[in-house]
This record gives structure tokens, sequence and C-alpha cells, in this order.
């Protein structure tokens, strides 16, 4: 998850992996020594940071052996996994590893009714539909019966808002290109931006040729909410999809039945629907370029 992810808090890990802080804290604790993680605690004005995790030297050399690879061609540089302590786009990665921790921890739950079956890296994201869209995530949840895939456009508040709303025409190239109707959800930092971004993505969404074929919600990340889930979600209504009020994640695949998976992925090649990484760490090695599918 690391080498996939660049970088996730204790609190992420902790969703992730361990039952409680204490064991996570123990067995970080050996790992670090053993140098298959790194940590740095980022400064911040108020209160104290969490320790903040990456893959260090030894943990690089054992994902290379674990799939017969030279470690020397995995590309993986310390300096380079441990730069991302000093990158401005920091807080962005790990707000939108939070984003998916939040739901993981949802999946384990002893009472749990949803599930994260799927979640792809912006690095990823950006190997598969780069030359047309680049979004900061993917990711797939099944809850109820029911099942959405979604692109995530984690906004930090520091992004014109005309930029953030262009991003839907590459949206449509996209989904003309694949027949693969995807929705679009962007979490915003506060309640203000999210009425600003909404006005700035529907004037958008109304000038594509087709706008139907991509489906967008509004969300914004209040404080002490973190529930993706949750009944949040705010669609931006088209003439083929009105209903008032916030919905929950699962709901939005009975809103918009265009944007249903299939039961299983495709077997050719990379696609949007593949989902066999999932949640688990990836081969090292950079994914199969894709297909003409995907406008190549």
């Amino acid at each position: 998850m690391l080498y996939e992810h660049k970088v996730l808090t204790s609190k992420q890990i902790i969703e992730l992996c361990y039952p409680s802080k204490r064991a996570a804290n123990h067995r970080l604790r050996d790992l670090f020594t053993w140098r298959v993680v790194d940590r740095f605690q980022p400064f911040v004005n108020k209160g104290t940071a969490p320790m903040h995790y990456v893959l260090d030297i030894a943990g690089a050399v054992a994902l290379a052996y674990e799939d017969g690879l030279d470690p020397k061609k995995i590309g993986y540089r310390h300096e380079d996994a441990l730069g991302i302590a000093y990158s401005l786009r920091l807080a962005h990665t790990v707000g939108i590893n939070g984003f998916f921790t939040s739901l993981v921890a949802l999946s384990q739950q002893p009472c749990a009714t949803g599930h994260l079956t799927a979640w792809w890296s912006e690095l990823r994201c950006l190997r598969l539909f780069g030359d047309m869209v680049r979004p900061d995530a993917y990711g797939r949840w099944r809850e109820d019966g029911r099942e959405i895939e979604f692109f995530l456009e984690f906004d930090f508040g520091t992004e014109a808002l005309g930029i953030l709303s262009s991003k839907l025409h590459d949206y449509e190239k996209l989904a003309t290109a694949t027949g693969i109707s995807t929705p679009v959800l962007v979490w915003l930092p506060t309640n203000s931006r999210e009425t600003s971004a909404r006005s700035a993505l529907t004037t958008t969404l109304a000038q594509l040729d087709r706008p139907e074929l991509v489906p967008v919600a509004t969300t914004a990340g209040v404080a002490g909410e973190r529930n993706p889930a949750a009944a949040r979600w705010l669609p931006i209504s088209t003439a083929a999809s009105r209903r008032p009020g916030r919905l929950r994640l699962a709901e939005l695949a009975q809103l918009w039945p265009q944007a249903a998976p299939p039961a299983a992925p495709p077997s050719p090649a990379v696609s949007i629907r593949e989902v066999s990484l999932a949640l688990s760490a990836p081969d090292p090695l950079p994914p199969p370029q894709p297909t003409s599918n995907f406008g190549r």
C-alpha cells in the first residue's frame, strides 16, 4: 500500500491493517527499525501531526523479490520516497488516502454492509488514463447489493474553480472513447467552497455534448465528518437525474443506473473495471499499457 499510495499516516495504517493503535505502534516500530518503512512528522502550527510513513529500502527490496524482480528494476529511490515530506502536495495526497482508508475502516466493522473493492492511486490512474484525464484516484464501493465505481476529485481549495470544472470535458472524452460512464465525485473543503464549485460545475456540465456520460456529485468535508459512504453526496441535476437531498454513496448507483459496473470485469487487457489489484499491493512494475479502447 505504501508503494502504491506513497504515504500513509499512523491513523490511516490502523484503519487499513490493525485492530488497535497499540498493536499498530508495536509493529510499526519494528518495521521502522528493520528499515521496511521510514517515517516523519510534519510541522503544524497547532497541536501535533500524526506520524507519516513511507516505504524504506528493505521494504522495496522485499516487494521486488516477492515478485521475482531485481530491486533495481522497480524504480524505487529512498530519497524520492522520503522527499514527499517536503512536497507541496503532501496534505493533498494524505487527504486522498484518508478518504479511502475511511472506507476500508467501514468495511471492517463487525456489522459492515459496505465494502471497498478497488482503490487506484493518482499515479496508476495517470498511467491508464493520463492521455485524456488525470483523476486524483479511482474507487469501487459495494453496499446492500448496489455497486458504484467512481473517479475522485479531491479539492483542497487551492485550485481555480474554472480549472476544476474544465476537467468535466476530459471525463466526457474518456467516457466517449471507452463507452463507460463513470461518476465523478468531488470532495471540497468547506460548504462555501462546495456552493461555488457546484455553480461552476453546473455551467460546464451544461456545455458538454453528452452530459449524461459524466454523472457528478459533490460534498464538503466539514470538520468531524469523514465518512464518505454517509448521506452527504449532492448530485448535480440534469434532465435525466433529478432527486432532492443528499444521498449515500451506494444510493448514487441507483440514481445513475447507466454507470453501474457489470457483475464481473471483462477479461481483455486493462480496463476501468479491473479489480484484481483491489486493495492488495500492486506489482512493482507498471501495469500494461492501455489498449485502443482508451484512445491510444
